[in-house]
């Protein structure tokens, strides 16, 4: 008889270890871990053990602290050392450019409560003698830097796991994964592998090769350096590649031993950015790791399943040039002789943070892999995990970990050319304006040669080229920087043009989605917070979680049903020229690119409740409905700017009058030769439509606008000046001011929430009875001051500073300061060229924000006075987008 659980952990890593002991925390308990061989036995047990809460992503760093102090309770809990070494550490800066970012890191982490503070070199080389300070120009102090025992950590958390009724099942190797037949559950086939013989596991007796079988309602990849081969089980191919990765240890050091006696303390810990080196002391010498430039990838196609508690032949060739570095930053080790070298392989991800989360198209399958700082992070994504297995939610923001930021373009090759880049780059600084090279371009449009050659400076979002701004002549290449690039007078001439002219920009890049069917109203009036428009209209309309935070911030256009006209006149409503299939009203969904696969999870998972929960042939109980992702099928430009009428009217035969074409309008039209949708609404705040048509039209439509835009003072315009113009609006973007860390009304989009007016109908929608229970029926204005506490309010400052291409603007993630304390974050910023003002957005308590208080800003090591502005910058009442 096959034994079914609630959820099975495959995987005996650290990362397998914490899922499991998570989920019991979370009330589970009825769980197996399978390990085919023995717990830490792929990558965990030979990890230098290092631990810190310092990461880029502040969600990430907080699940790094949560992890760090996490292990003296489990290890109270489990009775298990974890041999934590809590030494401090330095990081070291030896370029004015890893200054800057080590300011910026330490401001960061006094809004996320990390202990870290900036330190002259010479307090550096004090607390930390075995440097040379003249390698260096200053230090950021972290407290809560330290080390652990690999083993000792993941035995902790299975102990207290199986304390708690966990199973963990050693030598059972997981080799089969399949749905059971009612779809309800999955079935794991077992295989015994403590009879040694894996290479005969395929001739082996039972069903499939497998000695029996598990059912599980839920199943974890925590697989480790078998991610891949796991996945591939259920048919994905997971982005994710083992690197060969080096430290040594040395033989005991004198300056060592010294530092101990006369300290009692142990020599602290250091990252040194130049050398992508880290170092701590290991017995009565020093461990010294490296991510070397060679990036050697390990296994790039198939990681052998024999492979357990082994290392790979050391090559002290390979990472001799980061040696000579430290040789230089720590001249102790120039004469220190090296005891061992540990050589071992660890997985990355395209962009090195974890693939967290549930997999689109696979019910109750989910991902807790990638980890490669499996020590800092490993407690963070358990926690994560097992609070999204267990309520649906993973309890905070975790875009940056979650599975969903790719899509089916990181393809394997992809994922080995991105993985070595980062690799290379672990210890590199990352600068705002920064898109790195490898596995680019990617996917293109036909409109990317013509605007290569007008000068586009591309940028790739979701696998897709996306100009950035528009040089002079082609070939251009943007400085990175904290402060303000060479880009920047071109990107002022380019908002000018928007300002008092005519501008250009692709749109391609946008997620799109058509849903469709007799029930597709209904479906989309549950999903959605957002009244739904009429039949040729567009509209903006949010989405929530069941916890009323924000999931979406979509706008949904309504293609109106070609029935036909009496009389047939030219503006009537058709379906096409040779045929009609569009005899009902559909919708289309826009959405931020980068979240593509994140709104197909999301769509996918509700509309399979929907058709549970309705008629008993699942259509729904209005009919039923149905979505597919346009993509880059459907691509498309848009024109703003005060003279976009005049230019739209001299590639169509429609009617754009404001009369005819009233903002909101979203109405198929002709340009030129080809069919379009054209919808009238502006992230610009200008007057503007945005054109979408079928990808083999694009060039079409894109070379008629040039054509008859010279007349018009048209002008091409990017991601850079769109950033700019939409700051002199104050209007948010996803991932930045739109997370699901805020509700709509903490967002500022409450006045878009279907129960706040007059007339709304009152239909549920997912997250409603959240956001009732929280602000009442009425909801509340973004900062009111009858907030509910706790409540966070999105608002705009301008921030004192040079007005000239010299100046530094807020990129995301400074602290806001109020009376000296930090209160709030930055989401956004950058320079509003037409106010000619720095602006910074960002959050807020509600009861602050309002223009009484005075608020500061800490940009680049600098406080800076930071001004709320009242509403927006330019054009409060929106008169030019409905000129």
């Amino acid at each position: 008889m096959t034994d079914r659980v609630q959820a099975v952990v495959i995987g005996g890593g650290v990362v397998g270890a914490s899922v499991l002991y998570h989920l019991t925390r979370a009330g589970w308990t009825d769980l197996v871990l399978l390990e085919r061989a023995d717990l830490t036995a792929g990558s965990t047990w030979h990890a230098a053990g290092g631990i810190h809460p310092i990461n880029a992503d502040p969600t990430v760093a907080k699940l790094q602290k949560y992890t760090i102090e996490l292990y003296r309770d489990i290890e109270e809990e489990s009775g298990q050392d974890c041999g934590i070494h809590m030494t401090g550490a330095i990081f070291l800066a030896d370029t004015p450019e890893r200054l800057d970012w080590l300011q910026m890191t330490d401001a960061r982490g006094k809004y996320l409560g990390i202990d870290s503070e900036m330190i002259p070199i010479e307090e550096a080389a004090r607390l930390l003698p075995i440097i040379d300070p003249d390698q260096f120009v200053g230090a950021m102090l972290d407290a809560e830097h330290g080390h652990v025992d690999p083993s000792g950590v993941t035995y902790a958390y299975a102990r207290a796991a199986t304390a708690a009724g966990a199973v963990i099942r050693r030598h059972t190797w997981a080799r089969r994964i399949e749905r059971t037949p009612d779809g309800a559950a999955w079935r794991i086939g077992l295989y015994d592998t403590s009879r040694g013989d894996l290479a005969g596991a395929a001739q082996a007796a039972g069903d499939g090769g497998c000695d029996e079988w598990i059912e599980a309602t839920h199943v974890v990849n925590a697989g480790g350096l078998w991610a891949r081969e796991v996945g591939r089980m259920v048919g994905v191919e997971l982005p994710v590649l083992a690197m060969e990765h080096t430290y040594v240890i040395t033989e005991p050091l004198d300056d060592v031993i010294s530092h101990n006696e006369r300290t009692g303390d142990e020599v602290m810990g250091a990252i040194d950015f130049g050398g992508e080196i880290y170092t701590r002391q290991e017995g009565q010498g020093l461990l010294v790791g490296t991510y070397d430039q060679a990036a050697v990838a390990w296994q790039r196609r198939q990681t052998p399943w024999d492979f357990e508690r082994r290392l790979l032949t050391p090559d002290l060739e390979r990472i001799a040039p980061s040696l000579d570095t430290a040789f230089r930053h720590f001249p102790l080790l120039g004469d220190a002789g090296i005891a061992r070298v540990v050589n071992g392989p660890f997985t990355f991800s395209p962009d090195g943070n974890p693939l967290v989360g549930p997999i689109r198209g696979l019910p109750n399958f989910w991902s807790a892999c990638g980890v490669l700082a499996g020590l800092c992070q490993g407690g963070g994504v358990g926690l994560a995990l097992s609070n999204w297995m267990t309520t649906g939610n993973p309890g905070f923001d975790v875009w940056a970990m979650d599975l969903a930021r790719f899509g089916d373009w990181a393809t394997r090759p992809y994922t080995a050319a991105k993985v070595r880049e980062n690799y290379r780059r672990r210890f590199s600084i990352a600068f705002p304006n920064e898109f790195l090279p490898e596995g680019r371009p990617l996917a293109t449009t036909s409109i990317y040669e013509p605007q290569r050659e007008a000068g586009a400076v591309f940028g790739d979002v979701y696998g897709l080229e996306v100009p950035l701004w528009f040089a002079p002549e082609a070939g251009a290449v943007e400085d990175v920087t904290f402060g303000r690039s060479n880009a920047w007078p071109h990107v002022r001439a380019e908002v000018h043009a928007v300002r008092h002219d005519v501008g250009l920009m692709e749109t391609s890049g946008f997620a799109k989605f058509l849903v469709e069917g007799p029930g597709a109203r209904a479906w989309l009036t549950h999903m959605l917070a957002g009244r739904l428009p009429r039949p040729g209209r567009i509209a903006l309309a949010p989405m929530c979680n069941e916890r009323g935070n924000l999931t979406g911030d979509l706008t949904v256009a309504c293609l109106p049903a070609a029935t036909g006209t009496p009389d047939g006149p030219v503006h009537t409503v058709t379906g096409g020229a040779t045929g009609n299939a569009a005899t009902a009203e559909r919708f289309i969904v826009f959405g931020s690119g980068i979240a593509e696969r994140y709104y197909e999870r999301w769509f996918e998972a509700h509309l399979a409740r929907w058709r549970e929960t309705s008629t008993p042939n699942g259509a729904g109980p209005d009919g039923p409905v149905w979505y597919r992702t346009l993509g880059t099928q459907m691509c498309g430009v848009a024109i703003a700017g005060p003279n976009a009428r005049d230019l739209l009217s001299e590639v169509t035969d429609a009617d754009v009058s404001d009369e005819a074409m009233r903002f909101g309008s979203f109405t198929a039209l002709d340009v030129g030769w080809a069919r379009a949708w054209c919808s009238r609404l502006s992230y610009t705040g200008e007057l503007g439509y945005e054109l979408w048509t079928d990808a083999g039209y694009l060039r079409h439509v894109f070379d008629l606008l040039m054509t008859h835009g010279q007349a018009h003072g048209l002008r091409l315009f990017g991601l850079a000046a769109l950033n700019s113009l939409r700051l002199d609006k104050s209007f948010g973007s996803w991932a930045r001011e739109y997370r699901p860390s805020y509700d709509p009304f903490e967002a500022g989009l409450g006045r878009f929430v279907r129960y706040t007016k007059a007339g709304d109908d009152g239909a549920d929608f997912v997250g409603r009875a959240a956001l009732i229970d929280k602000y009442g029926p009425g909801g509340a204005a973004a900062g009111s001051r009858s907030a509910p506490p706790g409540a966070m309010s999105l608002r705009t400052w301008t921030v004192d500073g040079r007005l000239d291409e010299s100046g530094f603007d807020a990129a995301g993630d400074e602290p806001i300061y109020c009376s000296g304390e930090p209160v709030g974050w930055v989401t956004s910023g950058g320079f509003a060229h037409h106010s000619n003002v720095s602006v910074a957005m960002g959050y807020v308590p509600a009861e602050l924000a309002h223009d009484d208080v005075d608020f500061e800003m800490e940009i680049v090591g600098e406080r800076r006075a930071a001004h709320l502005v009242d509403g927006c910058l330019w054009d409060p009442l929106g008169t030019a987008m409905r000129r």
